[in-house]
């Protein structure tokens, strides 16, 4: 559906992207996620043709970004950072004036409008002016605009940034129905958005890729091993010994030791799960055992690891 190869783009010295290549499969939410000034917004400008990139290319359902920019930008919905919404219309001549501009007309104009007030929840605030709505309504009218020529790509720079809790909730809950028909790729550096939203992730730094899955094989690479917490209660030198013989026991330390009661930081091989394991090996022993914890990665562990800089 989108191909992206040796994109490179620079502003006078600054090279902005950095010779970036991926793919984005027809029905995927690829989440775009990078600091600020990673080179996410000027990616998702040169998808949607508003600047060309000083080398390399790409495509979108088959259309060349050079050779076919008027296709790719009917193909594509592109939904800005900041929405550029016409204040003082009110929101159904607005998304008239969108769709004319589409060109719709007639009965298939009024039918396009129809649907986007339905699709993007939009029936309460049809009759008022744009600039009396919330941020939350009006990010919904973006989107609204973006869609309303049933595009095969929807490609949304921060679609909740400066949103309140709740319509967070709401805006991740219409992209995700809105994915089950459509190519999306969505730009955040919201951790959470990504986990919430996205089938997939592309992370960029400095103008790079630098890590590439799905949320879960990306945390599963966050950590070099399993760090599993444990709490027992029952003779401490024993207790070390036997777990520390277990196979994919890399090390075992002693936290603290209260109350009778040994916390141990086991330290296992990556992919392996002893946390079955141990739990038998505390039970047939007749120990008590008082804490059995995983320590799970996250995104944010992986997007620090690869995104900060050792000083």
């Amino acid at each position: 559906m989108i191909k992206v190869e040796n994109i490179i783009k620079k502003f006078g010295y600054t090279i902005a992207v950095d010779d970036i290549s991926f793919e984005v499969n027809k029905g995927d939410i690829l989440g775009f996620l990078g600091p600020n000034a990673a080179g996410k917004t000027t990616t998702m400008r040169v998808l949607t043709c508003f600047f060309p990139p000083n080398s390399g290319t790409a495509t979108l359902s088959g259309y060349d970004i050079f050779k076919n920019s008027i296709e790719v930008r009917r193909i594509v919905g592109y939904l800005p950072e900041s929405a550029p919404l016409y204040l003082d219309m009110n929101v159904v001549d607005y998304l008239k004036f969108i769709a004319n501009i589409r060109g719709f007309k007639g009965s298939e104009l009024n039918k396009r409008i129809k649907k986007m007030i339905d699709t993007c929840s939009l029936e309460k605030v049809v009759g008022k002016d744009i600039e009396e709505l919330s941020k939350g309504y009006r990010q919904r009218v973006g989107l609204a605009s973006a869609m309303i020529h049933d595009p095969n790509i929807l490609i949304l720079d921060e679609p909740t940034s400066g949103l309140d809790p709740n319509q967070i909730i709401e805006i991740r809950k219409l992209i995700k129905e809105i994915g089950k028909e459509k190519t999306i790729i969505l730009s955040t550096h919201i951790l959470p958005e990504v986990s919430a939203t996205c089938s997939r992730v592309l992370i960029i730094n400095e103008g790079r890729i630098v890590a590439s899955g799905t949320p879960d094989e990306l945390t599963k690479k966050a950590k070099g091993g399993e760090n599993i917490y444990l709490g027992v209660k029952g003779p401490k030198d024993e207790i070390k010994s036997k777990i520390i013989s277990m196979e994919h026991v890399t090390t075992v330390e002693e936290i603290n030791h209260e109350d009778k009661i040994i916390n141990f930081l086991v330290k296992c091989e990556a992919g392996s799960d002893l946390s079955e394991n141990l739990f038998f090996l505390v039970r047939d022993n007749n120990w008590s055992l008082t804490k059995l914890h995983k320590e799970e990665a996250n995104l944010e562990d992986v997007f620090l690891q690869l995104t900060t800089k050792e000083s």
